[in-house]
């Protein structure tokens, strides 16, 4: 009977080695040690460019698109955002456990759910953009196609953010790689303001004028209009939206099929193998992990100041500062910022560190955030304050996915028993930001209503002037703070990921070893 199964080892492990020669005879040391191509680390990053092309364009331009363009109440464009972002929020744990639980295929573990998603993510993407015929029913179209595309993308990107444990086992590509990734989505942010700014602002939304004077004429771009012709103005505007939205859609089914092509996962080599367990009993392990709570907290504060920023900045120019032919250059301008200082971050924190980072790329805001409210409306001032706000969300996009994967291997180390929870970790993280995200936008949106904003007034009350002020700078500044504070107890310093990383390498080469003598035996035998 041993003599029988050890033949029929010796012809399994003949097969292996017939169909894949160089697995076998080097064990898994090509896949552990293998360097990523620049051409693999560039297919990676593009796959990164579709999640932030379409949440730049919503984050920007949904909630002045909900109360101008399409004309829903502030109540219910708050609600819409609200829901949405929850709703979005509460799908990324669900997921990452699916995830975490899906067999290998042909074609990896990530992969499938990338690729399935896509073209319905598409078709919802368009359909926001869509204004309904029937007003009654606005409120339920946003609803349903603003979920149901949150859904869908987040079946593309918790997958694709844990992917980055899967391209390679060394720190020095994952970080590489994420770097590269970084840049692709910064210019991917850039691609989204520059394709909804500049197309949408070929068509300026009509506005109302606000006082005594409604019954004579209203301004469009500083031409007077008569105003018993709004409605022509306002469809101009809608097909510029559905516009581009169908570019944008475009874009982003051609970067899916460029990460499909390019990017070969990498399956785990760990002999290690996780056993399932319950969904809830995944996000306590995963949660009590003290340098992934600090982390996620730490983030999820400087997180929700930029996105409080960039929910409400299109108004705040618009509005406040009075640039409302230009605050789609503006925007354009601070993602072009961002996108060339990437490179800089990722030189800055693999030479002091990535705390260090973290706490001087997140802070160089402030002074410019508390500036742009005290100075006089001036355009140049304006710009120069966009540059530097671009220079510290450049280092937001880039120190939390850079962070996130030292968190991984640090848990590898304390927990060896339990594997495979990647897209448990980068699930949780999306939805602690994008759950407050939905608090902010919701509760900007209603504060505006209360503030009594006017849907497409040419001017807004002063006490709408008060509260885009407090959103795009007082909030920000102190949720910065709060972050930053939080921060200072974040365990995982440069000597401690130099440690996970050895010990992590350490036990590749104890399974390797264990894997050449196993071969040997069966060789013998």
């Amino acid at each position: 009977m041993a003599r029988g199964a050890g033949a029929e080892q010796y012809s399994n492990a003949s097969m292996l080695k017939k169909t894949e020669p160089n697995e076998v005879r080097t064990g898994h040391k090509s896949e552990v040690n293998r360097h990523l191509s620049v051409c693999s680390k560039l297919c990676y990053a593009v796959g990164g460019a579709p999640y932030q092309i379409t949440g730049c364009a919503l984050g920007f331009f949904l909630q002045i698109y909900l109360l101008d363009v399409a004309l829903l109440d502030p109540f219910y464009a708050s609600v819409i955002l609200f829901v949405g972002r929850a709703w979005d929020a509460i799908t990324d744990p669900t997921v990452g456990f699916l995830v975490s639980r899906t067999p290998w295929t042909r074609f990896g573990r990530m992969m499938p759910w990338i690729i399935l998603s896509t073209p319905f993510a598409v078709i919802s993407y368009f359909l926001i953009w869509y204004v309904p015929p029937v007003d009654q029913a606005k409120v339920v179209w946003y609803l349903i196609f603003y979920c149901l595309f949150q859904s869908l993308q987040t079946c593309f990107h918790v997958p694709y953010s844990a992917l980055t444990m899967f391209i390679s086992a060394e720190q020095k590509e994952r970080d590489s790689a994420t770097a590269y990734r970084m840049t692709v989505e910064v210019l991917g942010t850039v691609i989204g303001t520059g394709i909804q700014g500049q197309i949408v602002g070929m068509a300026n939304t009509p506005c109302i004028p606000v006082g005594n004077d409604l019954n004579s004429t209203f301004r469009n771009s500083g031409s007077e209009v008569n105003i018993s012709q709004p409605d022509l103005s306002l469809d101009k505007i809608r097909n510029a939206y559905m516009i581009a939205s169908g570019v944008i859609c475009a874009i982003y089914i051609l970067c899916a099929i460029i990460l499909f092509c390019g990017v070969k996962e990498r399956k785990e080599t760990s002999k290690v193998q996780s056993k399932h367990m319950s969904f809830f009993r995944g996000i306590r392990l995963v949660m009590g992990h003290g340098p992934y709570a600090k982390l996620v907290m730490g983030f999820l504060f400087t997180s929700l100041a930029f996105m409080l920023l960039e929910g409400n900045f299109a108004l705040f120019c618009s509005y406040t500062l009075g640039f409302r032919d230009d605050f789609q250059n503006v925007l354009l301008v601070v993602m072009l910022s961002a996108t060339l200082t990437i490179p800089f971050w990722q030189w800055f924190l693999t030479r002091f560190g990535k705390k260090t980072a973290v706490y001087v790329g997140t802070t160089i805001v402030i002074p410019f955030l508390i500036t742009v409210v005290l100075l006089k409306s001036n355009l140049i001032v304006t710009y120069v304050i966009a540059i530097a706000s671009g220079v510290s969300i450049a280092a937001a996009f880039l120190l939390p996915w850079s962070m996130l994967p030292d968190v991984v291997d640090d848990f590898k180390v304390l927990n060896p028993e339990s594997q495979g929870h990647e897209a448990i970790f980068y699930s949780f993280y999306v939805f602690f930001t994008k759950f407050a995200s939905g608090v902010s936008l919701g509760i900007s949106t209603l504060s505006l209503d209360f503030a009594g904003y006017v849907t497409r007034g040419c001017t807004q009350p002063k006490a709408v002037d008060v509260t885009l002020k407090v959103l795009v700078s007082a909030a920000p500044v102190a949720l910065i703070i709060i972050g930053l504070l939080i921060f200072t107890s974040y365990p995982i310093n440069e000597e401690r990921r130099q440690g996970n990383r050895k010990l992590l390498n350490e036990q590749r080469e104890l399974e390797l070893a264990a894997d050449s003598s196993e071969t040997e035996l069966v060789n013998v035998l």
